[in-house]
């Protein structure tokens, strides 16, 4: 029997993960290509031969998206693989026409065929959408596990924008790590947080030899998800975060509401910020699909370096860069900072904004008057300066999970905004954490 040609289609992570895990080593399939989308500079590569295995000794090309059509017919291809996330059902469905069209089956993936077990207990934390407060969640969860004794190892979902024969495994400890391998803004802003408590993190391309690896260390393992993927890991304990600021998108989004469905715990974040009925859309809706998941209400406290010099003061807000571009928000946690505290006028960056800057301005036109952390290498970096820079304002928010001062330069006072779990009542992370795992 001839092999089935298959096309995968993702963005630099589940991808590739797919691959490794169900295709990589099947001879009844011939991946003939990559497609690439949402992330800048991840097309026109080659997934290497020291990734893809004896199969395919010159490594499996990397085409843009908008190529699909024309690959799918010139290449014969049989099945198309949709395999990146955080976009809506609907968005889903219109590549699955795209691809009927064309003539070739759509299929997703789930996780019989996808998932890793370890040896080790796993605890995942994941999201219906990027920005729910997933990071800050994963934060609380390492920390509770290092108080009760536990030596944790966070395993991050990955984010390879570099040279993937040199991303397999890489290990986090350090901000020394953090320059040696070249780690995008993106990547640090999951990273060092981590790294700030004391934790070790692992990222990478392989997540079956960045697990074996992350074992010889630790006594669990803590999944810390990306946009709203499913974990790459068997979950001893499913842990996944909603957001009442987007009342609804738990129950139409790709894959959070799968996500949602299959969570031991579900978070309700934000509850501090977010209003009373968008809450309790939000509650309905879950236990409309996951009765059985306890539900463990949070919010998010804003901590600002310097409170007073935010009054009456023209400031740039400077969100994290995916919440603004495929998670869909139109503010974070820098925006509520301004406004509570007084900021006379919010610039808008957009008339002043260079490069690729003006490009994602023009790409998510819902953005609004904030400054997107983008940063996937180092000339968007470099724009990124120059756009803060070239702002005509009196100070700098920045509300990105790290200190970017530490990778840009910024001509202006700068203050940064920060954010941390909080739950309100019972039962809280700890409660369930103790039972299930102390």
């Amino acid at each position: 029997m001839s092999k089935v040609k298959v096309i995968i289609m993702g963005a630099a992570g589940r991808d590739f993960h797919n691959f490794n895990v169900y295709f990589r080593d099947n001879y009844a399939y011939d991946v003939v290509a990559f497609t690439a989308t949402q992330i800048p500079n991840i097309e026109d590569r080659i997934y290497p031969p020291e990734l893809t295995g004896d199969s395919y000794p010159k490594g499996i090309p990397i085409y843009p998206e908008s190529e699909l059509d024309r690959l799918v017919t010139e290449l014969d291809v049989d099945q198309v693989v949709f395999a990146y996330s955080d976009v809506s059902h609907a968005y889903v469905m219109d590549k699955a026409a795209q691809i009927l069209a064309a003539g070739a089956d759509f299929r997703l993936l789930g996780p019989k065929a996808t998932l890793l077990e370890s040896s080790l207990p796993v605890i995942s934390v994941c999201a219906v959408r990027t920005g729910a407060g997933k990071s800050q969640t994963s934060r609380r969860v390492a920390d509770i596990l290092r108080e009760q004794g536990k030596r944790v190892v966070t395993v991050r979902h990955p984010m390879p924008y570099g040279t993937l024969a040199d991303q397999v495994c890489q290990r986090f400890s350090s901000y020394e790590d953090l320059d040696r391998h070249n780690t995008t803004i993106e990547e640090r802003e999951e990273y060092e947080p981590h790294i700030d408590r004391g934790g070790v993190v692992y990222a990478g391309v392989d997540f079956g030899v960045i697990l074996r690896e992350a074992e010889k260390e630790a006594d669990v393992i803590l999944w810390d998800g990306g946009n709203n993927d499913l974990p790459f890991y068997k979950p001893d304990f499913h842990i996944v975060v909603v957001d009442p600021h987007r009342p609804g998108h738990e129950l139409t989004y790709y894959p959070g509401e799968a996500n949602a469905r299959m969570a031991d715990v579900i978070v309700i974040n934000k509850i501090d910020t977010a209003d009373f009925e968008n809450i309790s859309t939000v509650r309905r809706n879950i236990r409309s699909i996951n009765p059985n998941a306890v539900v463990v209400e949070a919010a998010s406290p804003i901590i600002v370096e310097d409170p007073q010099a935010i009054r009456g003061k023209k400031v740039l807000v400077v969100e994290d860069g995916p919440t603004l571009t495929h998670g869909g928000m139109s503010y974070g946690a820098g925006t509520v900072a301004a406004n509570r505290l007084g900021a006379a006028e919010l610039v808008d960056p957009r008339p002043y904004a260079v490069g690729s800057m003006k490009e994602t301005f023009e790409k998510f036109p819902t953005i609004g008057p904030l400054l997107p952390a983008m940063g996937y290498g180092p000339r968007q970096v470099k724009e990124l300066e120059e756009t803060i820079n070239a702002t005509p304002c009196e100070l700098v928010m920045v509300a990105t999970p790290i200190d970017l001062r530490r990778v840009v330069r910024i001509s202006k006072p700068c203050h940064r905004v920060r954010y941390e779990l909080q739950e309100i009542g019972q039962p809280t992370l700890a409660d369930l954490l103790s039972e299930r795992f102390a």
